[in-house]
């Protein structure tokens, strides 16, 4: 996860959290599990919050904060990912229109807006492909 640009120490909790039987640790159980400070928790929750990859909930009983990965953590992460190139998009087109597609600038502008374009209807058309798989997946498993 660090080598697709992700900080060491988020990384290191995503993956205790993903590899976790529950998808759920309290700081301590962090700390302890990654050998690292609470400090360094509190930080790499921090940015995985801001990322929309953990939430925080109360441990049941208890006083502690519960870091749980979200659900369907993939399809929202990429659902999210899809917004933003829809908004590029947006911006770009603005830009081509203020620039005009008679300059070089203009130009660049408008195909980066199309490549943004193609992206968002080849995501929209696996995001499809994806929870039709999953269905199938989960009915097959229904019927065994």
């Amino acid at each position: 996860m660090t080598a697709a640009g992700m900080q060491r120490m988020a990384s290191r909790v995503f993956a205790a959290l993903l590899a976790s039987e529950t998808a759920s640790m309290t700081s301590a159980e962090l700390a302890e599990r990654l050998r690292i400070s609470p400090a360094a928790v509190s930080g790499a929750i921090r940015y995985l919050s801001q990322v929309d990859m953990v939430s925080r909930e109360r441990d049941p009983g208890t006083r502690r904060d519960l870091y749980v990965l979200h659900n369907e953590l993939w399809y929202e992460t990429f659902t999210r990912r899809d917004q933003v190139l829809t908004r590029w998009e947006k911006i770009l087109r603005e830009g081509t229109d203020t620039l005009g597609t008679t300059t070089a600038a203009g130009r660049r502008l408008a195909e980066t807006a199309e490549f943004f374009a193609f992206l968002h209807g080849e995501m929209t058309g696996i995001m499809d492909r994806w929870r039709a798989h999953r269905e199938a997946r989960h009915q097959a498993g229904a019927q065994n």
